[in-house]
């Protein structure tokens, strides 16, 4: 071989040894991680994901030649984006302020790394907490938040904006941006049917995701036609069910009908067929729905299961556990009937999610959790409500949607939540088993990591949770 050829050659095996050598670097590297894509509903196996300022740099083969000054070795363990709670409440008044703050621990125990706050009475605190886990200083969810919620004059909820009439939707608007919360909350404890469509028709203009309860005086498609983002609970689907909701909406007005009553009329006269005109009518403008199944089920039972030993009782402080009393009592005094009528509306609820999910309707998991809300624990109840999803017939795979796609998606912010690709945000959960095949299996957790920062370990995260019971 002459010297030219031997040039040649040595240079084309300097080439390849080079590509073979390629070495990246990294914060974090992830190795021999099996990553869960939900939307897939596939387990992509033995990967290494490569962590950097916070966000995915990259997804390589195992043995990829990564530099990175922190090793987790992740060799069959399965990694999903972190889960989003879509309806958490901090409530309480000024003496639960730290209390509640102890919940942000919770959340990050189990895995929740994103919350959206449905509002409450600490909006103060809230946008500080909201503000210090942005920069780093306070470990906890990244949290959307609506603020003081919209109602009516001597409204049920502490905190909220009162509004008496359609000309103050404007500047109770205003003081919402001057907050710069993230979306708009409706109540419908005292609102009227006009200021309610008002108030949406507002957010409509201003461009604010708005979501709600829905007073019994509005039809619900008229709702969602004005541009209601999304329904809190099912009630108001159900309503939009009925074949009569129009009589019943007219009946409501007319004081004929208080909402436990017009709702039994609801129940008597749902429909199908209806029901999918009115789910057809949701997935065209994209108007979601949060269905809290597991406090409808919990709240449901009150009277007959006793929550005295529950392990996370330890994790709640005393004045949040004193806000249980208020439902607890009440189910105490509750009729057989009364209990009896809770559960068959449950259980239509859980009829209509296969239905809602077949129609393109938007699902969001969401617990409910927070003061107020009995034996409804943050962080674990989000499990809990992925596992109701998936008793009323969505597959494990689609349960996760609901939550790390959805959430993310609701928000606009997709394009950096819910994958595990490059550019995303870097909020992972490292379970010891497969989601896919078990849904329990979300609560199986290894590690978290929140905000691209250092995993925090199984002991850790134990740790968190002893940390909020010694407070």
């Amino acid at each position: 071989m002459n010297i030219q050829l031997k040039n040649i050659s040595f240079f084309f095996l300097a080439l390849i040894f080079a590509a073979c050598s390629t070495q990246h670097s990294a914060d974090i590297a992830i190795r021999g991680a099996h990553i869960v894509d939900v939307e897939a509903d596939e387990i992509i196996k033995n990967k290494t994901i490569a962590i950097t300022d916070g966000e995915i740099k990259g997804v390589y083969d195992a043995n990829e030649n990564i530099e990175a000054e922190n090793e987790i070795n992740a060799e069959g363990k399965y990694v999903i984006p972190g889960l989003w709670d879509m309806h958490v409440h901090f409530r309480g008044g000024s003496k639960l302020i730290n209390e509640n703050k102890h919940l942000l621990n919770l959340f990050i125990a189990n895995g929740v790394t994103t919350v959206r706050d449905a509002g409450g009475d600490l909006t103060a605190s809230v946008l500080d907490w909201k503000t210090q886990i942005g920069n780093g200083e306070l470990l906890g969810p990244q949290i959307f938040t609506s603020g003081p919620k919209l109602d009516g004059p001597d409204a049920r909820w502490a905190g909220s904006i009162e509004i008496s009439s359609p000309q103050e939707v404007s500047a109770a608007f205003d003081s919402l941006e001057s907050l710069n919360v993230d979306y708009v909350k409706l109540y419908d404890s005292t609102i009227s049917a006009e200021v309610y469509l008002a108030a949406i028709k507002e957010a409509e203009k201003r461009g604010l995701p708005v979501t709600g309860h829905m007073p019994f005086t509005v039809d619900f498609n008229n709702a969602v036609a004005a541009g209601l983002d999304a329904t809190e609970h099912m009630y108001y689907v159900l309503k939009g069910s009925s074949t009569r909701e129009d009589e019943i909406t007219a009946a409501v007005k007319n004081g004929d009908y208080g909402f436990w009553g017009a709702l039994s009329e609801v129940v008597a006269t749902y429909s199908l067929e209806q029901a999918n005109k009115t789910y057809e009518q949701m997935a065209e403008v994209g108007t979601a729905v949060v269905p809290t199944l597991h406090i409808g089920g919990t709240l449901a039972n009150l009277k007959t299961v006793d929550h005295s030993a529950d392990e996370y009782l330890n994790y709640i402080g005393p004045g949040i556990q004193e806000t249980y009393q208020g439902r607890l009592q009440s189910a105490k005094r509750s009729s057989e009937a009364g209990q009896k009528r809770r559960e068959a509306l449950r259980q239509q609820f859980v009829r209509m999610i296969p239905d809602l999910h077949q129609a393109g309707v938007a699902i969001l998991a969401g617990s409910d959790s927070g003061p107020f809300n009995s034996f409804v624990y943050p962080g674990l109840s989000l499990h809990k409500e992925l596992q109701e999803l998936v008793e009323a017939g969505l597959t494990p795979a689609e349960a996760l949607v609901t939550s790390v796609i959805n959430g993310p998606e609701f928000f606009g912010v997709a394009d950096r939540y819910g994958k595990i690709k490059e550019g995303f945000v870097a909020d992972l959960v490292i379970l010891n088993t497969n989601p896919l095949q078990k849904i329990e299996n979300t609560k199986d957790i290894h590690g978290v990591i929140a905000g691209g920062d250092s995993l925090i370990t199984k002991p850790q995260l134990q740790e968190l949770l002893s940390r909020t019971s010694d407070q």
